[in-house]
């Protein structure tokens, strides 16, 4: 079965079951998919047909669910892009992935006016009233037709473009088809346990991976419950999870550092909680050992993994963290993981080498990348780039990644494409882009820069001048002046002594 003829199933067994929650608004599960119905068909009066892309560049709501099931339904291709990326970064996306029509919130519409110019799109869908003129208004595409529509749909169908860093610093769209997400859902169901009486409440980006696939794409998939919040605040956060009795809470570590800060956190009632879940940053023992505490449960989950594999990988389950804390875990279900070495065998105990995956969620390729497709699938195994060790009892550690990827908060950013930017300043010689570990964001992203002879280097100015350029969250936290970069002989940036030298010295 598609993705989207569960929610249908969904709407039959269950109609009056509560779907989503957001911002006071409520659908139960036949009131959710004849909303999605009469805006599929709506797709339909505009031209979108089968294999069609559609990008979302919407921040968490109703209307984004709406619009994803809809696309799905219709079989479209569904785009989700990070609201946080500058009009060029966007233009990238909307013209690699060949998207036709672009659903975006009102406040992203001058940012997708101007990523559209010379790009496939056809239509913009804006979830408030349009500025442009041509553009469509989100309540008024939808028609009265409340059938599911008449489009035949199958597994093997192609339904995402997830957008992640590539070895050149521009984004890469992993593609993947129902059954490759169906399983990401599955793995989720079988290793954490959720079910259909699931309250989850969605604070992290929907258009990341994790959050869309592993839990409201599977939750809905349950014939679960989905309480939506549009941005993330910790007080706001810890009333809900009292107010709406959440059993299933997920977020990237910065969100559980925000929440402990909350000075009276432990008087909210979050008894209903009964699983946590962390990733997409690395969250330090003594956070996850103050989270435990703060939600009086020991049921937590380190997912270890990334877009390419739905996302998927590695997970540390509850009894893991009791002797492994710290570690990325053991192989999730429908999934096998090595540690290999230059050969591709599997290394020792303690030797450092490279994370591979191998299972029934992982992409299909880059979409319209043969050439990077095929350096990073080979004989049917993801080779992630990330290098990692494997102990005795064959728990993985991650412990750098090949590809210099910083995460930040939950967002991946890419040191080349930081460079680039950074030598186009008149006064930068030389940069180099590194990730320091960070309480609050798990890693920051930090520059190291040597200057121009007689140049010298505003800390202030050159983050202007970045902002200009690339996504707030990409931008330099702390800069370094140095008179020189370390090299090997040939000439490679040694990174990995930059991260030793900063480290603890100038934080």
């Amino acid at each position: 079965m598609d993705i989207g003829s569960y929610l249908a199933q969904n709407a039959r067994k269950k109609p009056e079951k509560l779907a989503v929650v957001c911002e006071g608004r409520t659908y139960t599960y036949k009131q959710l998919n004849e909303e999605v119905n009469k805006l599929a068909h709506g797709l339909f009066g505009l031209g979108i047909r089968k294999g069609d892309k559609m990008a979302l560049m919407m921040k968490n709501s109703d209307q984004f669910v709406l619009a994803f099931f809809a696309g799905a339904k219709i079989g479209a291709v569904i785009v989700p892009v990070n609201f946080r990326l500058t009009s060029s970064e966007v233009h990238y996306i909307f013209e690699q992935s060949e998207s036709v029509v672009v659903f975006c919130d009102e406040e992203f519409e001058e940012t997708v006016t101007s990523a559209r110019e010379g790009t496939h799109v056809l239509h913009v869908i804006t979830t408030g009233t349009p500025k442009t003129v041509g553009h469509h208004s989100f309540d008024r595409v939808p028609v009265s037709n409340t059938e599911d529509p008449s489009v035949q749909v199958r597994d093997d169908d192609d339904l995402e473009i997830l957008y992640t860093s590539g070895t050149t610093g521009r984004p890469k769209g992993a593609l993947f088809d129902h059954k490759r997400v169906f399983n990401v859902g599955l793995t989720m169901m079988i290793s954490m346990g959720i079910n259909e009486k699931e309250n989850f409440l969605h604070i992290a980006p929907l258009f990341h991976s994790a959050q869309l696939n592993l839990f409201l794409l599977s939750g809905v998939v349950l014939g679960a419950t989905h309480v939506i919040h549009r941005d993330f605040h910790p007080v706001k956060t810890l009333e809900a999870i009292q107010e709406h009795k959440i059993t299933h809470f997920f977020g990237v570590p910065a969100m559980y550092t925000f929440m402990l800060q909350v000075p009276n956190a432990a008087d909210y009632d979050l008894s209903s909680i009964k699983r946590c879940g962390y990733g997409a940053a690395p969250m330090a023992p003594e956070v996850v050992r103050k989270s435990i505490e703060l939600f009086k449960t020991d049921q937590f989950y380190n997912l270890c993994g990334l877009t390419e594999a739905g996302p998927g990988g590695i997970l540390l389950d509850p009894e893991g963290h009791k002797t492994h804390l710290g570690k990325g875990g053991k192989a999730a279900f429908l999934t096998e993981a090595r540690v290999v070495n230059e050969e591709g065998k599997d290394i020792t105990p303690g030797v450092v080498g490279e994370f591979i995956l191998k299972g029934e969620s992982i992409m299909k390729e880059y979409y319209r990348k043969p050439e990077e497709t095929g350096k990073t699938l080979k004989d049917g195994w993801l080779y992630t780039g990330d290098l990692a060790t494997i102990d005795e009892e064959g728990y993985i550690t991650l412990v750098d990644r090949k590809k210099d990827m910083i995460i930040s908060g939950g967002e991946n950013v890419y040191s080349i494409e930081v460079e680039e930017v950074l030598y186009e300043h008149p006064s930068v010689l030389e940069a180099a882009i590194i990730g320091l570990p960070d309480e609050t964001w798990g890693e920051a992203v930090c520059a190291v820069i040597v200057p121009k002879q007689g140049a010298s280097i505003d800390e202030q100015e050159l983050k202007s001048f970045c902002r200009q350029k690339l996504a707030g969250y990409k931008i330099p936290r702390r800069i370094f002046v140095e008179d020189a970069l370390p090299r090997n002989a040939s000439g490679k940036i040694l990174k990995f002594q930059l991260r030793q030298s900063l480290n603890g010295v100038k934080q």
